[in-house]
């Protein structure tokens, strides 16, 4: 049955879409939309209180971040462990919050970043690790290994303290 004949005019309105016959694939580019820095521009992020510091500074006054919740951030860092960037992964409850390697690992390949440090908050304000922070850890740690990503820290901000799971031992047990 011809739609046109059902509906005329229709076939004027709604034509196929054909994809143009370029060989050659696109590229993009991420780019950040408020700021470019330049790496000498980029602040370094080499311990875990920069790294609690780079936290308060940026992600704690963020419009999305959100204090009465536990907020996963991946920093993401160049080469000269640089901050070129971070991540806000995900938004839990109060106590949790579900992250997925995929997630974690997503714009760090994108930006070829060449290490990251995970991060999160605990609204309760007090910064010690809890078993799923310590087994999540060890996943992440594994899977940037298979990526040759390599995870440097993962840093808890409590409300006046932080703790750093590197510190602590809980990388190489």
């Amino acid at each position: 049955m011809n739609t046109t004949a059902i509906l005329p005019g229709l076939g004027d309105l709604v034509k196929p879409f054909k994809f143009p016959a370029n060989p050659n694939p696109y590229e993009y580019k991420v780019t950040a939309l408020r700021e470019c820095p330049t790496p000498q521009q980029l602040q370094q992020c080499d311990t875990p209180d920069k790294a609690a510091d780079y936290w308060r500074m940026h992600i704690a006054t963020a419009p999305h971040f959100n204090p009465e919740c536990e907020c996963f951030v991946v920093l993401l860092l160049n080469t000269r462990r640089r901050v070129k960037g971070h991540q806000l992964v995900s938004i839990g409850t109060q106590d949790a919050v579900m992250i997925h390697a995929r997630e974690v690992f997503r714009l760090a390949i994108v930006t070829s970043a060449n290490a990251i440090i995970l991060m999160h908050n605990h609204p309760s304000g007090e910064s010690t690790p809890s078993d799923s922070d310590i087994k999540v850890t060890r996943d992440l740690i594994r899977a940037g290994q298979l990526l040759k990503l390599e995870v440097l820290d993962h840093v808890i901000v409590g409300n006046s303290q932080h703790a750093s799971l590197r510190e602590l031992g809980y990388f190489y047990q």
